[in-house]
């Protein structure tokens, strides 16, 4: 993919849609401990903006990467922080190769510049073949022509290339070097590791998508700046290295036949390539080489959050347990315990059907923590209607750290 097409299906709602059956496709083992239900009610203040009082940033399950931090500090090594968060895990190894959405090139094309030992391989035939140095080539392409994929070159317009004489590759194709490579998406250069796939989204499909195609290890380089200060003390960063990794495994399991395992965004976990590399972050992926967590014999979902504001959520694993967490909170943190403005104004026009906003009553909590935990049902009590909205979704809408909230 690269910059000349129409954005396919397209890269972020195929994402958030694909993740998303991912999930669902799993069976669970076990469920969230069923919420309390009661009837806090919250009027209209009368200057019509509430004070919404809360704790924490994301989810809650699983690891808090703030609680690592501070636990880290606390003395705790990287496997006792994750034997902290993820109760239950045992450990295990992982390698091999993941393949990687690029959701940032929105273009059919993938465009490359020139690089050491540049090459294509046909993956309908198995063939390598190595790409010449030719004097003013300022890039290198995969494309398609009809559905078939195709190789051209760029000097001052773009020229097709026959690799081994022939017009067109059997299958896919994927450029790879010696040397990470450079790739041109609509939004600028970025750089990979690993090798760089024109993917068919679906058999004789004419589109593509790009997908780099990374060993296990060189995929988590790139994630953990990306999801973590690499200055942070080293037991917590190598805590992310084996968060990172065993999730990126856990997709990997679920997704085997798939042409991409897992996305570089927040839906999945952020990746950015050679571009988020860092020597500190380097030292914890060599330090903690290959491991992982496993459950019942497989990856684990390893999920983890910003900060469990003091009190981890229970998720849809038996290792993901809401819990006392006594390590988010020690360090400088301004999510642990935070405050935000939000207007009657404003929820009246996320949602008019309620007419005017007369009070918020929230009617079911997770069970933990403090004010009786998370929300997990709200209810916009209004003067035409009332609203019934997940805690998760009164969150997103108005921008809220967490669902660990009151008024």
């Amino acid at each position: 993919m690269g910059r000349h097409r129409r954005p396919t299906a397209t890269g972020r709602r195929r994402v958030l849609l694909a993740t998303a059956a991912a999930l669902v496709a799993v069976p669970l083992s076990s469920g969230p401990a069923p919420a309390r239900t009661f009837d806090q009610s919250y009027l209209v203040p009368a200057g019509g903006t509430f004070t919404v009082h809360g704790h924490g940033f994301g989810h809650g399950h699983g690891m808090s990467q703030y609680g690592a931090y501070g636990a880290a500090r606390a003395g705790l090594t990287y496997r006792q922080i994750m034997d902290f968060y993820y109760p239950g895990t045992s450990w295990g190894t992982a390698r091999g190769s993941l393949r990687v959405l690029v959701t940032s090139d929105t273009s059919r094309d993938v465009v490359v510049s020139p690089a050491a030992g540049l090459a294509v391989r046909d993956l309908g035939s198995g063939t390598v073949y190595p790409l010449p140095v030719l004097d003013g080539v300022k890039r290198w392409r995969l494309n398609v022509s009809g559905t078939r994929t195709v190789v051209g070159y760029f000097t001052t317009s773009w020229h097709r290339f026959s690799p081994g004489g022939r017009a067109g590759l059997d299958g896919d194709g994927e450029l790879r070097a010696d040397v990470p490579l450079t790739l041109w998406t609509p939004s600028g250069a970025r750089v990979y590791r690993g090798a760089l796939r024109a993917a068919s989204p679906s058999a004789g499909s004419a589109d593509r998508d790009t997908v780099n195609v990374v060993s296990l290890d060189d995929y988590v380089r790139g994630v953990i700046p990306a999801e973590m200060p690499a200055s942070w003390s080293a037991e917590a960063v190598r805590s992310q290295a084996v968060a990172a990794r065993t999730y990126a495994t856990w997709s990997r399991d679920v997704n085997p036949g798939r042409y991409w395992q897992i996305c570089d965004t927040s839906a999945c976990q952020v990746y950015r390539g050679v571009a988020a590399e860092d020597a500190r972050a380097d030292a914890a992926v060599r330090a903690t080489a290959r491991q992982i967590l496993n459950y019942g014999g497989a990856p684990a979902f390893t999920q983890f959050s910003s900060s469990s504001g003091g009190w981890t959520s229970a998720g849809s694993r038996p290792y993901l347990v809401a819990r006392e967490d006594p390590y988010d909170g020690r360090t400088a943190n301004s999510v642990h315990t935070w405050r935000l403005p939000l207007s009657a104004a404003r929820i009246q026009r996320a949602y008019p059907a309620v007419g005017v906003l007369q009070r918020l009553r929230v009617t079911a909590r997770d069970g933990n923590g403090e004010w009786g935990g998370r929300v997990a049902t709200i209810v916009l009590d209004g003067s035409r209607r009332d609203v019934t909205l997940s805690g998760d979704t009164f969150r997103s809408v108005f921008g809220l750290r967490s669902s660990w909230f009151s008024f």
